[in-house]
């Protein structure tokens, strides 16, 4: 059980719709995480965009320590959610990519792809993500490299 029970935003795209659904419900019964839904609410076609903005921004201000974002591969919604300050986007299509993303990099969103990985493996990818803390010491200073960048 997730010790940090902080409420965590989501968002995706019609793509990765019924994911999403799963996802809540996972982390509201398995760790007891209060889940805001950004949305997008249906399988109605939208653009990924709006709702990785909503969700990166939520994150970059403050507002939320974490967000999920799902879209049909992934890497549309982590390209937007990392354009926003302060925002450390992973994609994790895989557990590895999971625990390494909080342990060396802090990672603040997850996103992962719908239509790449199944349900039980998104599940999978979730607790590791949730449960992971970040290591700290040397890995800080590297994420205090990231916030020097000005581009």
């Amino acid at each position: 059980m997730n010790k940090n029970k902080t409420p965590i935003i989501i968002g995706s795209d019609h793509a990765a719709y019924q994911l999403k659904e799963k996802v809540k419900v996972r982390l509201a019964e398995q760790h007891g995480i209060e889940v805001e839904d950004a949305g997008t609410h249906s399988e109605v076609s939208v653009d990924y965009p709006d709702f990785g903005s909503k969700v990166a921004q939520a994150v970059s201000t403050g507002k939320f320590e974490r967000g999920v974002l799902i879209c049909g591969t992934g890497i549309g919604m982590s390209m937007v959610a990392n354009r926003f300050p302060g925002v450390r986007a992973a994609l994790c299509n895989d557990l590895f990519s999971a625990i390494m993303s909080r342990r060396h990099n802090n990672a603040n969103i997850l996103v992962m792809g719908g239509r790449v990985i199944g349900d039980v493996l998104a599940m999978e990818i979730v607790d590791a993500w949730i449960e992971t803390p970040f290591d700290g010491g040397r890995h800080q200073s590297r994420l205090e490299k990231f916030d020097r960048i000005v581009c």
